[in-house]
């Protein structure tokens, strides 16, 4: 069985600690088994790998996420990224189509979609398997998950069966009705639907040919934006003949907000937080170096990341995507498969010269690719680790107090060897931007 996880999202519910280079499913907050901390992703490939299921893995996400589920996840896996965000029907299909002309799978193979950033238990998984059980059946030619509802609800969209039954033939679908409505859908049998598609890769298959014929993955992808812009539940799941839905019973949770995820949180605080005695159903995150007090509190969530700082109601968490949209400004923190980086200053001169500082830190074992910029000088200060530094093809070892200049036009790169590697990086020059890079290689 094929599983495609989808990696999305802009990563503005949960600011300051999300952003456009970090959706929420990439930040460490939940407890691990093993005792620290992991992402939503990994919490989520980890129940997969402990659970029964045989399956092989493929990320269906865009360019910006690619190192992070590398950073977290590890090398080797199936990545698919979309050349532009067109929603979830290109996006599976442009992953079905990486299966059938690069892994080389049969039309017969079974394929699961799932959203890679679910918080769930382990009978979410088993429901998995008895989806493509269905499918590998021919009892439908799509079946979904439909979730147990727990109370009427206006966010999610809504499966009504025909009837009971382990796998359920589907009368109809609503999105996201009235709360009265929804309460009439759930007296009905209705499900939530939890956003979960199995059928054969062939299915799919025969409906990209109806959009791109093309002879090669690449050229494929290449026509990507050939694909309508549209959900895969309004392209695909509402205008088949043949779907049914399989009942999940259990924990399935949205934490895309504040407020749930605050739920899900291993205690009060995380960070470099003091948290008075006098707090009631507070919570408060500091990814800062600084640090932060709360006292006095009462259903309040407080967040402080290189990004900003934000406080607010619970309550009102939920609504802070609204504001954080009209913030224009870069990530100030980013993670690459070599590790991650945060800018610590950032200033505009009246002569049209800008400077950017960043905190880099490589993870042993990784390297920084062989690459130039064009429109930058760099200085490099190595504050902590060792490494194997390269300047146009002369190579030396670094560690602690090294500073190292790299004019602009200049071939460098850096690996970690031993311990992690922290480096502080000064750019300066105009425009101080990510894509003045000229890469050459990644292993070197």
């Amino acid at each position: 069985m094929q599983l495609i996880l989808l990696s999305g999202g802009s990563g503005k519910r949960l600011w300051p600690l999300s952003n456009d280079a970090r959706s929420k499913q990439f930040l460490p907050l939940l407890k691990s088994p093993a005792g620290g901390m992991e992402s939503m992703i990994q919490r989520v490939v980890r129940q997969i790998r402990d659970s029964s299921l045989d399956v092989e893995l493929t990320f269906a996400t865009n360019a910006v996420q690619r190192d992070s589920i590398i950073n977290q996840l590890g090398d080797g896996l199936g990545i698919v990224t979309e050349p532009q965000r067109r929603d979830t029907f290109p996006a599976i299909a442009l992953a079905c189509s990486y299966l059938s002309m690069e892994k080389h799978c049969s039309d017969d193979e079974v394929v699961v979609v799932m959203p890679c950033d679910v918080f769930t238990e382990d009978g979410y998984f088993s429901t998995i398997g008895r989806m493509a059980q269905a499918v590998s059946e021919d009892l439908a030619d799509i079946v979904l998950m439909g979730i147990s509802p727990d109370c009427p609800s206006e966010k999610f969209g809504y499966i009504v069966p025909e009837c009971e039954g382990e796998v359920m033939r589907v009368l109809r679908f609503t999105e996201k009705p009235s709360l009265d409505k929804a309460t009439m859908l759930i007296g009905q049998g209705a499900l939530w639907n939890g956003g979960v598609f199995s059928f054969r890769l062939g299915y799919l298959r025969k409906l990209v040919d109806r959009y791109v014929q093309a002879e090669s993955f690449s050229e494929l992808r290449g026509r990507y934006g050939e694909f309508p812009k549209i959900s895969f539940d309004y392209e695909v799941v509402e205008k088949a003949e043949s779907v049914a839905v399989v009942r999940y019973e259990g924990v399935w949770k949205d934490l895309g907000t504040w407020n749930a995820l605050c739920e899900e949180l291993p205690g009060t605080h995380i960070g470099n937080v003091l948290m008075g005695d006098h707090n009631e159903g507070t919570s408060a995150i500091n990814e800062l170096g600084m640090p932060l007090f709360c006292e006095g509190l009462k259903d309040i969530v407080v967040a402080a990341s290189p990004d900003g700082i934000m406080v607010c109601s619970k309550e009102r968490s939920e609504y802070i995507k609204d504001y954080v949209g009209s913030m224009q400004h870069r990530p100030m923190y980013e993670e690459r498969r070599w590790g991650s980086y945060r800018v610590l200053d950032s200033t505009d001169y009246d002569d049209g010269s800008m400077m950017l500082t960043k905190s880099l830190k490589i993870r042993d074992g990784k390297c920084i690719s062989y690459q130039l910029h064009r429109h930058r000088n760099e200085v490099w200060t190595v504050v902590d680790g060792k490494g194997e530094f390269v300047l146009d093809g002369e190579r030396r070892s670094v560690s602690r107090g090294d500073v190292l200049n790299i004019p602009a036009g200049h071939l460098h790169a850096v690996r970690a060897y031993g311990a992690d590697l922290s480096i502080i990086e000064v750019q300066v020059g105009c425009p101080l931007v990510e894509e003045d890079i000229e890469r050459f290689e990644w292993e070197w």
